[in-house]
């Protein structure tokens, strides 16, 4: 019998703005230094969530791509005492979807709560000049279905059935405000109006499973999220209020998982004016 309290699947754990992350690189040109900066700002929303899903006693799945690009996060993880596994998985993929899974029901049983929280950055390279839809290359369109739509599809195969036999389980999604309404894509910006398929997904989920005891939530994260590449960014530094804090997001996330049934909610939008604020 297992010592901990269930099973938390992080899909993206790792971020794009951590040290060494995709975006990082491209808008400074190079890996940072996080050392100085707080454990729960090193690795995004995902790693703040697996941090305070292992604080609660959980086994967290920590996947990625890359097993490599989750090492610090699963040092972290096993650092205050808490058990954890790196899972590669590539949302492109069923089969790699489906393998991933079946290797964190061998090491740890079937999963308590999936939290999808797969980003991208597909977009933010093209130059000005280019942000319109005429510009945009197909294989950077179909990435981006990939993982606003088609990934959570996936991912909800996997999981939901057994958290519908169970009775219990949670799914949740993150998200922008970019699922709420279609806006022009600005230089520098990611093509993420394919997002609004993410909340119409979440909504569905919620229709046809919340009768079974599955709560499924669109998390809707709607500002600057504090992490290595985020903070050293221009705006992050004459505008530090306007910046979240990972930890607090996930202490949200835990809310919708623990939460009286009788409150359940199929949409939470995040804010710095809600107080989620980082420093």
């Amino acid at each position: 019998m297992s010592d901990w309290r269930g099973v938390a699947v992080i899909v993206g754990a790792t971020s794009k703005w951590q040290a060494d992350g995709r975006n990082t690189r491209l808008a400074h040109g190079r890996a940072l230094d996080a050392s100085a900066l707080p454990l729960g700002a090193r690795f995004g929303i995902g790693g703040a969530l697996a941090l305070k899903f292992a604080r609660e006693g959980y086994f967290v799945a920590l996947t990625t791509r890359a097993a490599a690009n989750a090492h610090g996060l699963a040092e972290a993880v096993r650092a205050q005492g808490a058990q954890c596994g790196v899972f590669e998985l590539d949302l492109v993929s069923p089969d790699s979807v489906a393998s991933a899974f079946a290797a964190i029901r061998r090491e740890a049983g079937e999963p308590d709560v999936v939290i999808y929280n797969a980003g991208y950055l597909e977009g933010r390279d093209l130059p000005p000049g280019k942000e319109l839809l005429e510009h945009i290359p197909v294989e950077l369109f179909d990435t981006a279905q990939h993982i606003a739509s088609r990934g959570p599809y996936l991912v909800a195969k996997e999981a939901l059935p057994a958290m519908r036999a169970r009775g219990a389980g949670t799914f949740l999604i993150t998200n922008n405000p970019a699922a709420l309404r279609g806006r022009k894509r600005l230089t520098g910006q990611s093509l993420y109006y394919p997002r609004v398929m993410s909340r119409a997904l979440a909504q569905v989920l919620t229709e046809e499973y919340s009768e079974h005891g599955v709560h499924v939530a669109n998390v809707i994260v709607d500002g600057l999220i504090d992490s290595p590449g985020t903070r050293a960014l221009a705006i992050a530094q004459k505008r530090p209020e306007l910046v979240m804090n990972p930890e607090k997001i996930a202490e949200a996330y835990w809310y919708l998982h623990s939460q009286d049934r009788s409150c359940w909610t199929h949409e939470l939008q995040l804010t710095p004016a809600a107080g989620t604020v980082s420093h």
